[in-house]
C-alpha cells in the first residue's frame, strides 16, 4: 500500500545528556535475505537517496517498514514522492517517536544521526539491532568491493578507479557517499564485477562490529574534519581507521605514503598493506594540483591490486577530466579565470586548492565551520592570495585569523556568497584567478556543497 503521510512531533534528547561512551552496543544478527514480517524503523529518510533506497529494498523483501524523520513533508517532498509505489507501513515526519524504536526489531540509521541519539539508546535497550544502508549493501553484494575513505579526495579517487576498470573493459559500480545507493542495483551486479564505494567517517562509524568490509581498502589522507559530529579528533580517527584495523587477513589496504598519519596506519591485524604508486609513475593529468596526483597514485595501486592492467590505468588517468565542484574551471570573464571548488569543506582541502592554481588569486571561503581551526589556512591565504571574500557563518572567524597573520590583509566579511564574489570581481583585474574554495560545510546557507557550487556558477554567468 502507499505510505500514509502522518506528521508527528517527537521528543528530542536534551543536549549533552548522553556520553559517547554510552553509545549502544551493535549486533550483526541481521537476516541474510528473509526480511518477511520483520519490524524495521528507518531513522532518517533524508534527501540523498540512502534512506529511500533502504526503504524500497526492505519493503520489497517483505519487511514492515516504518520511516521516521525529524524533517517535515515539504522538506522531504521529493523523497516521499518516490515511495508512492512502495508498501511502507508508516511514514512519520516532524520528529521521532520513541515508540517506533521501542517496538522495532531493526533500526536502519541515517549516517547523519549521531550514535548517542536517545532513540537509538531506546532501540537497543529494547533489543533492536542497528544497521545502515551501507551495511545492508555490503551484506548482500555479490561482487568484490573497493572501499575508499579519507578526509579529502575520496570522490575523485573513486571516480578515477571506476574509469580505470572501464578502460580495462571491466564492469564497475560506483556508489556510497559519492551520491548513489547501490541497493537498488543489486539484481544487476554480478559476482565478477567490482564495486567502488566512497565511505565517509559517518558511514564507517555506523557499521556494526561484524559488518563485512571491502576486500580492498584505500585511505587517501587524514586531517581534522567533522569534529562537530564526532566530538573529538580521536573518535574521528577511530571511525576512519576501521577500514584498516578490521581488514580480514585476505584483504589489501592501500595507504598514501605522502600523508604522515596514514602512512603509519597499518597494523598486524590487517591484511596485506601496500603503498600508493610513486608520483613519478603517474602520467600528466588534466586536473590540477599535487593532491590530485596523490589521489591518482592511490587509485592506481588499488586498481592494480584488483588486476587492472597498467596501460588501462594510465589511459584512464590521462583522460580523467575531474568532477564538478572540485577545482572545476567555470569560465573566463574579462580576463579573470573562475574556479568552483565547493567540495573543499576543510581547511586542508582549500590549502591544496590554493597550491594547485597559478597566477594572482582571490579566494572565496566560508560556511559552517564544523569546529575547524583556521590558523594554518590563514597562513596559506596571506602567502598565496591577493585578497579574500568571506561569507557565511565562519566569515568573522576567518577574518580574525587572517588579520592575526597579517594586519591589514585585504579581506571582506559579508553574509552572502554573491556579495563576496562581487567584491572579489571589483577588486581583481585581468589575469587574476577567482577561486571558490570554502574550507567549510555548506549547510548554514545551502542544501549541500553542490547547491553552493551551482549558485557560484550562476553568479559567474551573470557577470558576463
Amino acid at each position: 500500500m502507499a505510505p500514509s503521510l502522518r506528521s508527528t512531533r517527537g521528543r528530542q534528547p536534551p543536549p549533552g545528556a548522553l556520553l559517547a561512551a554510552q553509545a549502544p552496543q551493535r549486533s550483526n544478527a541481521l537476516p541474510a535475505d528473509d526480511w518477511t514480517g520483520r519490524r524495521v524503523t528507518i531513522m532518517g529518510l533524508g534527501r540523498h537517496g540512502g534512506g529511500l533506497a533502504a526503504a524500497r529494498y526492505l519493503a520489497r523483501l517483505g519487511a514492515r517498514v516504518t520511516i521516521s524523520d525529524a524533517a517535515d513533508g515539504d522538506t522531504l517532498k521529493e523523497s516521499i514522492e518516490q515511495l508512492r509505489d512502495v508498501p511502507i507501513a508508516e511514514l512519520k515526519l516532524g520528529g521521532h517517536d520513541e515508540a517506533d524504536f521501542r517496538t522495532a526489531e531493526f533500526v536502519v540509521v541515517n549516517p547523519a544521526v549521531r550514535r548517542e541519539h536517545r532513540c537509538l539508546q531506546v532501540a537497543c535497550q529494547s533489543g533492536a539491532r542497528l544497521t545502515s544502508e551501507i551495511e545492508l549493501f555490503l551484506r548482500a553484494c555479490p561482487a568484490r568491493v573497493i572501499g575508499v575513505t579519507g578526509s579529502n579526495g575520496k570522490s575523485t579517487t573513486c571516480s578515477m578507479l571506476a574509469a580505470m576498470f572501464t578502460a580495462d573493459g571491466r564492469r564497475a559500480w560506483l556508489g556510497g557517499n559519492i551520491g548513489k545507493s547501490l541497493l537498488g542495483e543489486l539484481s544487476q551486479i554480478a559476482a565478477n564485477d567490482w564495486v567502488v564505494l566512497e565511505l565517509s567517517s559517518f558511514q564507517l562509524a555506523h557499521l556494526s562490529d561484524q559488518a563485512p568490509l571491502p576486500q580492498i581498502a584505500v585511505v587517501t589522507n587524514f586531517t581534522p574534519n567533522h569534529l562537530d559530529w564526532h566530538g573529538h579528533l580521536d573518535d574521528y580517527r577511530r571511525a576512519k581507521r576501521r577500514i584498516v584495523r578490521e581488514q580480514s587477513p585476505s584483504g589489501v589496504v592501500v595507504l598514501n605514503p605522502h600523508d604522515a598519519q596514514v602512512a603509519e596506519w597499518s597494523s598486524p591485524a590487517s591484511g596485506q598493506t601496500r603503498a600508493a604508486w610513486p608520483l613519478e609513475a603517474i602520467p600528466i593529468l588534466a586536473v590540477p594540483g599535487v593532491h590530485n596526483r596523490h589521489n591518482a597514485a592511490c587509485a592506481a595501486a588499488a586498481a592494480e591490486t584488483a588486476g587492472v592492467g597498467k596501460m588501462a590505468i594510465n589511459s584512464a588517468l590521462r583522460n580523467f577530466r575531474g568532477l564538478d565542484h572540485r577545482l572545476q574551471f567555470v569560465a573566463e570573464v574579462a580576463g579573470r579565470r573562475f574556479y568552483n571548488d565547493s567540495k573543499s569543506t576543510t581547511p586542508q582541502a582549500t590549502i591544496a586548492a590554493l597550491a594547485a592554481l597559478d597566477g594572482p588569486l582571490w579566494l572565496l571561503s566560508g560556511g559552517h565551520p564544523k569546529d575547524a581551526h583556521f590558523e594554518e589556512l590563514a597562513r596559506a591565504v596571506v602567502q598565496r592570495a591577493r585578497g579574500a571574500g568571506l561569507f557565511g557563518q565562519a566569515r568573522e572567524s576567518l577574518q580574525t585569523c587572517l588579520q592575526a597573520q597579517r594586519a591589514g590583509f585585504n579581506a571582506l566579511a559579508t553574509e552572502q556568497l554573491a556579495d563576496a564574489l562581487d567584491w572579489c570581481w571589483r577588486q581583481s583585474q585581468s589575469g587574476d584567478v577567482i577561486l571558490l574554495s570554502p574550507a567549510c560545510a555548506s549547510y548554514d546557507q545551502f542544501r549541500d556543497f553542490e547547491a553552493r557550487g551551482e549558485t557560484y556558477c550562476r553568479c559567474v554567468a551573470a557577470l558576463r
